[in-house]
């Protein structure tokens, strides 16, 4: 579509991030897309994370700082303040791969899907992470890497927002839902961003994973829509939890 130029927010949300949040800054300020909003949302912190902010004040379209409820409550913040015709979450620990990277991923495009998805490279060693898009296997994990994915603001009006109750796993309800309404997508075969494994979702230690299991198990719970789905993770969920412990363990 060459004449597809939709207007993208970027959505920074953090708390405590002086440590890496300049370059996530820089690397939004500096793409070659022209039509692009910058909003960011600051938890309070106590850091000096806010002297960067406001060192950016003038280049940033929009930027809030106070308490919030967690990481969900901070990005329903964010959808609020945007007006951009697709929505990006590049958190404070993310940033682009390169000056040209949201421009190349929007000129692959060939619709107007409601979710845009690109690939992202993960961690120290930049390890090229592709996102397989919403079909069966959403029933159990997400298929969609948030930093990869430009999601249509209609999809946020369609659906709702992220659930502030989930601290961890909010990103899968939300793809989840998305998939159980046939939300459309697309998927450009480029990466996009790069996120680094010192977020939340990256902790591998039991007790951060029996957390996330414990909130994606809720989301089965809640999302739930037919009888079959309901005895497959009945049988389901105790397998899993017995092959992830005994891997973590061995």
């Amino acid at each position: 579509m060459t004449d597809f130029r939709p207007k993208v927010t970027v959505i920074t949300i953090l708390y405590n991030a002086d440590k890496v949040l300049e370059g996530c800054i820089q690397s939004v300020l500096n793409q070659t897309y022209d039509n692009l909003e910058y909003v960011v949302v600051d938890g309070g912190s106590s850091d000096g994370s806010l002297a960067i902010i406001e060192r950016y004040a003038d280049k940033i379209d929009k930027h809030i700082s106070e308490p919030d409820k967690g990481i969900s409550d901070a990005m329903n913040k964010g959808i609020a303040m945007a007006t951009g015709d697709y929505l990006l979450f590049l958190h404070a620990d993310d940033y682009f791969e390169t000056e040209s990277s949201l421009e190349e991923n929007i000129k692959a495009v060939k619709t107007a899907p409601d979710i845009i998805m690109a690939d992202i490279l993960f961690g120290k060693n930049f390890v090229r992470q592709v996102s397989r898009g919403l079909d069966w296997r959403t029933y159990f994990k997400t298929g969609v890497l948030h930093q990869g994915a430009l999601c249509s603001s209609a999809l946020f009006k369609n659906i709702g927002d992220f659930k502030v109750e989930q601290k961890v796993a909010m990103d899968y309800d939300f793809f989840l839902r998305a998939f159980l309404s046939a939300s459309s997508f697309e998927h450009t075969g480029k990466v996009l961003s790069v996120m680094r494994d010192t977020g939340i979702s990256s902790q591998l230690d039991w007790p951060s994973l029996r957390k996330r299991f414990a909130e994606e198990k809720r989301v089965h719970s809640e999302n739930c829509q037919t009888l079959t789905m309901k005895i497959i993770y009945a049988v389901y969920w105790p397998t899993y939890l017995l092959y992830r412990r005994i891997k973590f363990f061995f």
